[in-house]
């Protein structure tokens, strides 16, 4: 799963320092796995939500931390990790009604832009694929952190948090949505810790 994130954040940074900016060098930042969580939620037949997340996930980005520029960034998420927390459930979710992973076994998300609203927040515009078809996403995204980490690893770590929605049937994933059982829109959530490689 590849995700470029924007490079419009420049556009909040003084006209004079550009020069400056043009000779600066991305970093290498890689996913804390331990520290990453993608999760969703769904409304099931107007109770109330369902809740899932995707434990396999993997990956990095370039990332300047003086320009808030971020570039290309490659990240896999594994369709077969999802867990609803009910073992029924989540072999129903696996199956082709669904995520049918035996066919689809990874999501993917690559960007092609994006658009600063300040210095920590913003928005991505990409492509999201589910099940074989694309689709455009926008994802709301928040620098949390970017600092040394205090303890263990020590290494430069930027923390982000992510949120879009999307409708399942837009990807052909059609399962309960006309009589009401499963909710059409999804909510999803992206919270992890990215590590400066040395």
């Amino acid at each position: 799963m590849s995700l470029q994130f924007p490079t419009s954040l420049l556009a909040a940074i003084p006209l004079a320092t550009l020069p400056v900016l043009a000779q600066a060098e991305m970093a290498r930042y890689e996913l804390d796995a331990s520290h990453t969580t993608v999760y969703f939620t769904v409304d099931h037949i107007g109770y109330a939500k369902t809740l899932g997340i995707f434990p396999g996930v993997e990956g990095g980005f370039d990332y300047d931390a003086e320009t808030n520029e971020l570039g290309e960034v490659s990240v896999t998420i594994a369709a077969t990790s999802v867990d609803t927390f009910h073992e029924g459930r989540n072999e129903h979710v696996r199956k082709a009604d669904f995520l049918d992973v035996s066919n689809h076994p990874e999501i993917t998300f690559t960007t092609d832009g994006g658009t600063a609203s300040s210095e920590t927040e913003g928005t991505v515009e990409g492509e999201l694929t589910i099940l074989g078809e694309t689709r455009p996403v926008t994802l709301n995204v928040t620098l949390n952190k970017a600092a040394e980490y205090p303890f263990g690893h020590e290494r430069f770590t930027l923390g982000l948090s992510m949120q879009t929605s999307i409708q399942r049937s837009e990807f052909g994933m059609t399962y309960g949505v006309e009589n009401g059982m499963v909710g059409d829109t999804v909510d999803i959530m992206i919270e992890t810790e990215a590590m400066r490689m040395e």
